[in-house]
C-alpha cells in the first residue's frame, strides 16, 4: 500500500454522508426485518429479543453487502483509502514488538515497516483531528529518521508492502 495525498475536507464529508447511510439502512432493514420475524415467527406474549437480534445481524449484512459493492465508486475513494490505511497500521500494530526489535537491530525491513506506521499515522491523525498523541509520534518519527538516514535509506521514500510484515 502506498500513502497518497487526499482532501480532508472531501474525506470528512463523505464519510459522514457513508455513515449517515450506514446508519439509515440499519435502522429501516432492523424495523422491517424484525417486524417480520415476529409477525411470521412469533407470537404476542413471547420474547421478541432473538427475533430483534436477528434483525440487527441481517441489517448489517445488507450494510456490509452494500459497501462492498460500491467500494470501487469514486465517491467512496477516501473513506476506502482511509479504511484500508487503518487496516494495515492494524496489521502493523499486532506485530509492533517484533518489528521494534529488529528495529533496534538496523534491519531494513523494519526500518520500512515503521517508517510507513509513523507517515500513515501522521496521515491518519490528521485526517480524523487526533491530535492528542501527535508530538510524541513525531518524535519517534524524527528518530527513526535519523536511524534510516545512518543506514542509507531515504525516510520520504515509502517502499512498504504488506509482504514485509510475514517476517514478523
Amino acid at each position: 500500500m502506498q500513502l497518497r495525498s487526499i482532501d480532508k475536507a472531501r474525506y470528512q464529508r463523505h464519510l459522514r454522508i457513508v455513515f449517515a447511510g450506514i446508519v439509515a439502512v440499519m435502522v429501516i432493514v432492523t424495523l422491517a426485518a424484525s417486524t417480520a420475524f415476529i409477525r411470521f415467527f412469533s407470537s404476542p406474549e413471547a420474547s421478541h429479543f432473538m427475533h430483534n437480534l436477528a434483525g440487527v445481524a441481517v441489517a448489517a449484512g445488507v450494510a456490509v453487502y452494500i459497501l462492498t459493492r460500491l467500494r470501487k465508486q469514486p465517491f467512496l475513494q477516501e473513506v476506502v483509502y482511509i479504511w484500508d490505511l487503518k487496516q494495515q497500521l492494524n496489521r502493523i500494530y499486532r506485530k509492533q514488538r517484533k518489528v521494534e526489535a529488529a528495529l533496534e537491530a538496523n534491519d531494513v525491513d523494519a526500518m520500512q515497516i515503521m517508517n510507513f506506521q509513523y507517515q500513515g499515522s501522521l496521515q491518519l491523525y490528521a485526517m480524523d483531528d487526533n491530535t492528542i498523541t501527535i508530538d510524541d509520534l513525531q518524535l519517534k518519527f524524527q528518530a527513526l529518521k535519523s536511524r534510516m538516514q545512518k543506514a542509507g535509506l531515504d525516510a520520504s521514500r515509502i517502499q512498504y508492502e504488506a509482504e514485509l510484515l510475514d517476517r514478523f
